[in-house]
């Protein structure tokens, strides 16, 4: 008799605890719209799922409400700025290409991402260059911690920023984010 009060008193407090989380999330979201846009606000994993007044909006449906991510390198200004639709997200100093190394220009799209990588081409071999997203071929943006010559073209035609505004960038950015590269 004791083991069935106990197991009534669990599955109770569970269905409790159900109840509250779910008239929590009912109270706060007066429709649909309003909990898109709380969902949209904070970062999803493609793996996970949102969950409001019992409709399941997977990760997909949330990105098509969102405004497009995209990043654009203006290389007259030595300034690469990350947007969200017209919304300006970031922006940071960078270096790229020195004259004889340029950056191409262009329209391109993230294809590879990389916490850290080793970098060889002629003149130089680095590894453990941090947060490294490939854009073109071998050129990528990615931290530079050896040097602090941001607004200067110096690189080898990669678009190199401090290594803490690398990382806000690469969690900020996902493989197939559009890269526009302009003088």
């Amino acid at each position: 008799m004791q083991t069935w009060i106990r197991c009534c008193g669990t599955f109770c407090t569970g269905v409790t605890l159900v109840l509250a989380t779910f008239l929590s999330l009912s109270s706060t979201t007066a429709n649909s719209n309003s909990a898109i846009a709380r969902a949209t606000s904070h970062r999803i994993s493609e793996r996970n799922f949102a969950v409001f007044n019992n409709d399941s909006i997977n990760v997909s449906d949330v990105r098509q409400t969102t405004r497009p991510r995209w990043i654009e390198i203006d290389l007259s200004e030595q300034r690469l700025s990350a947007w969200e639709g017209k919304k300006l997200v970031h922006s940071y100093r960078i270096s790229t290409g020195k004259r004889s190394t340029p950056t191409p220009i262009g329209r391109f799209r993230i294809n590879s991402k990389y916490r850290t990588h080793r970098m060889r081409g002629r003149g130089y071999n680095i590894p453990n260059v941090p947060y490294t997203m490939y854009f073109y071929k071998g050129y990528a943006i990615h931290g530079a911690f050896w040097h602090n010559r941001f607004g200067t073209p110096v690189s080898h035609g990669c678009i190199n920023l401090p290594v803490q505004q690398a990382r806000k960038l690469y969690n900020w950015t996902s493989t197939g984010t559009l890269v526009v590269v302009r003088r």
